[in-house]
């Protein structure tokens, strides 16, 4: 005698019940780049079908993000002028803050996080403010907490501080907190690794490193046990939400840090796994919607909560019509 298992995957409706893992709209956040200086918006050559907008279309694609039932958006801001101090990240009229204001004026039910970082806004494009030729982890936890700040006085529900610096989240706790800002919410970047996946997303937000590389404070690849660390630690400083950055080559983090927290956790479906697949997809190499959903269903198999993916508009419209 042997099992019968394909008795419960036999036609589509049997499949359908006995699915032991659900992927909705709602589990997405929409990545969007906003432009000081963009008039129209300006396609990005390396991710075919995503633009850099500027702030009149932000109304528009906020709108429809939320009907689409997309979970939220993920605001990142590209100025219109950089320096070595990061300056425009923390202003009140600043592109990010400009930006959460009309998406909450056009939507206000609409869940708004922001990335801050520094990257897009040093003219050096490190993720930190520089000490001679090195990132100085301490002076940048305060530019972090100010920015923090000012983007949760816009109206951010959430903010997502991604410059890897040690202590960024119990910094940005406790200074949403000085300020009575105690309900807004972080989520790390607990577990952001030093990767080649970032490609595109460098040309997106114009954030390449003017010198050197990230590795000094994004993780080693090859690390797992350090990464297990760095999520405790985020769950220690106050973190309301985790996430695992790239995400398809690094589920074993994902399943990881599951494992550690019940905490809410996030994936990141980084640009160049969207590159990859729309570049496939163009060439006739594979089925675009069957490989975003089974990519997509794999986070959140391997226990993603939610998932940041540049995918979101697409893969919505193809579980809305399913």
């Amino acid at each position: 005698m042997f099992e019968r298992l394909r008795r419960l995957r036999r036609t589509p409706g049997l499949r359908r019940l006995f699915a032991e893992t659900s992927l909705s709209p709602a589990d997405l956040i929409y990545p969007l780049f906003v432009s000081e200086s963009a008039t129209e918006p300006e396609p990005i050559e390396s991710m075919p079908g995503q633009f850099r907008l500027p702030l009149s279309s932000i109304a528009l694609a906020a709108c429809e993000a939320e009907q689409a039932g997309i979970g939220a958006l993920l605001l990142f801001g590209l100025p219109s002028s950089k320096d070595d101090r990061a300056g425009r990240a923390s202003r009140a009229d600043g592109i990010v803050q400009t930006a959460i204001r009309r998406a909450k004026d056009a939507c206000p039910e609409l869940v708004v996080a922001t990335d801050v970082c520094v990257c897009s806004y040093t003219s050096h494009g490190h993720c930190g403010l520089l000490r001679g030729s090195e990132v100085d982890n301490d002076a940048t936890l305060e530019v972090l907490a100010e920015t923090a700040v000012s983007h949760a006085e816009a109206g951010a529900d959430i903010v997502a501080p991604s410059s890897m610096m040690d202590g960024q989240v119990r910094a940005i706790r406790r200074r949403l907190d000085e300020v009575g800002l105690r309900q807004t919410a972080v989520m790390g970047y607990s577990a952001k690794f030093a990767s080649a996946y970032y490609g595109p997303f460098r040309e997106a937000a114009d954030s390449q490193p003017e010198f050197g590389d990230r590795a000094s404070y994004q993780h080693d690849p090859s690390n797992r046990r350090h990464a297990r660390r760095e999520i405790l630690a985020d769950v220690a400083e106050g973190a309301d939400i985790l996430m695992v950055k790239p995400g398809l080559a690094y589920l074993d983090i994902v399943r990881e840090a599951r494992e550690a927290t019940d905490l809410p956790l996030a994936a990141y479906n980084v640009s160049g796994e969207y590159s990859m697949v729309i570049a496939a997809a163009e060439r006739g190499w594979l089925d675009e919607r069957r490989i975003v959903l089974e990519t997509l269903l794999a986070f959140r198999r391997a226990g993603a909560d939610l998932i940041i993916t540049y995918h979101a508009k697409e893969a919505s419209r193809w579980l809305n019509d399913s």
